[in-house]
């Protein structure tokens, strides 16, 4: 049975076309003591930017998902996590890029948050307040949602405009 994929933004065309390679990629999701969550916009330059997302990047070659996340956290935010916890992974074909998202829930780490590439922070609960959010965070959100017996919207849709 093939697994299903959630398809961001179905209209547009795929880059490097139906067999690109998937990357792995390891993501954090910080959650303090009162629960809240930390998410932060891409950084300017990159695809999505302005998107709110759940901090993380790429598992290089050799890394475990905890090391690639731990690395990816001390170079986009500063800090140092404790340990990370396996949560969900989820899959994600974005028109540039077919991603395997590996969530890892972290609960303790040292450090101040230094946004080291531009991009803002936001501490979150449901519904969250920062937009527009990134398609892969929002299954995270519905998780979320889920885990603590949350209704309604878990976050602010896009107005979409009507065609003239």
């Amino acid at each position: 049975m093939k697994e299903p994929v959630r398809v961001a933004d179905g209209d547009r065309p795929r880059e490097g076309g139906a067999h690109r390679q998937e990357v792995q990629v390891a993501v954090g999701v910080l959650v303090r003591p009162d629960g809240r969550f930390l998410l932060t916009s891409r950084p300017e330059g990159k695809a999505y930017a302005g998107y709110w997302e759940f901090p993380g990047g790429k598992i290089e070659r050799g890394e475990t998902v905890h090391e690639a996340l731990r690395r990816e956290l001390q170079e986009e935010i500063g800090i140092t996590i404790g340990d990370s916890h396996p949560w969900k992974i989820e899959r994600v074909d974005y028109p540039h890029a077919l991603v395997r998202l590996h969530f890892r829930k972290v609960f303790e780490w040292t450090g101040a948050l230094q946004m080291r590439e531009g991009q803002s922070c936001a501490w979150e609960d449901l519904p969250v307040r920062s937009a527009p959010v990134l398609p892969g965070t929002v299954p995270v959100l519905e998780w979320f949602a889920q885990e603590r017996d949350f209704t309604g919207p878990t976050h602010a849709t896009p107005q979409v405009r009507p065609e003239n």
